[in-house]
């Protein structure tokens, strides 16, 4: 016996291969920002640290009072008062006038008053004036003429002092002028005497 051929059915599909699994997509560099994630996403910020120290250059002289809430390193010259956190003065440089800080290192030439919680002087410091100080340290070899005085809060005294200092002396005994003498007080005039009235002379008395 013959079979029928199915002449339209198609010819069968050979199976098809598996798949093989998709790599994940990786993140591309965003074109507006240059950085990694979706363009609005911002990077972090670093969390700020403590400023720099300000540096005066051995070239540099100064004229005129410095003041600052931070550090402040001196190499150069400086004519005027100095108020600062933490102030070194390093070897070449030159201070003439009154400098108060928390914290003093001197390893240069100050002329002048100086006024510091902690204060100290190295073996190249050379300090003509008198230190106001909490606690001091001076090494060998340092040059120092004045006199040293212990505070608890020499700042606080370094205020009231500059106060004071703008008020004018009274002026000495010595100075104060002679007292003018005074001039004596007119003489009263004397009274002028009344005239007398006219006498009638009749001719024949």
């Amino acid at each position: 016996m013959f079979s029928k051929s199915r002449i339209n059915d198609p010819a069968p599909r050979p199976p098809e291969p598996p798949r093989a699994p998709e790599a994940p997509m990786t993140q591309r560099p965003s074109m507006e920002t240059g950085i990694t994630g979706s363009p609005l996403s911002a990077p972090p910020m670093a969390p700020k640290g403590k400023l720099a120290a300000s540096v005066l250059s051995p070239d540099l002289q100064i004229t005129g009072n410095l003041r600052t809430t931070g550090d402040i390193v001196i190499e150069g010259v400086v004519d005027g008062d100095i108020r600062a956190h933490l102030l070194t003065v390093g070897e070449s440089a030159t201070i003439r006038g009154e400098i108060v800080a928390d914290d003093i290192v001197i390893n240069g030439r100050v002329i002048g008053r100086v006024r510091g919680l902690k204060v100290r002087l190295t073996s190249t410091a050379r300090v003509e004036g008198d230190i106001i100080h909490k606690t001091i340290a001076i090494e060998s070899g340092a040059h120092f003429e004045g006199s040293v005085q212990r505070q608890e809060d020499p700042l606080a005294s370094s205020l009231a002092g500059s106060a004071t200092m703008r008020q004018p002396a009274p002026a000495s005994p010595a100075q104060q002028p002679a007292p003018r003498p005074s001039a004596p007080p007119p003489a009263a005039e004397a009274p002028r005497p009344a005239p007398k009235p006219p006498v009638d002379v009749k001719p024949g008395s």
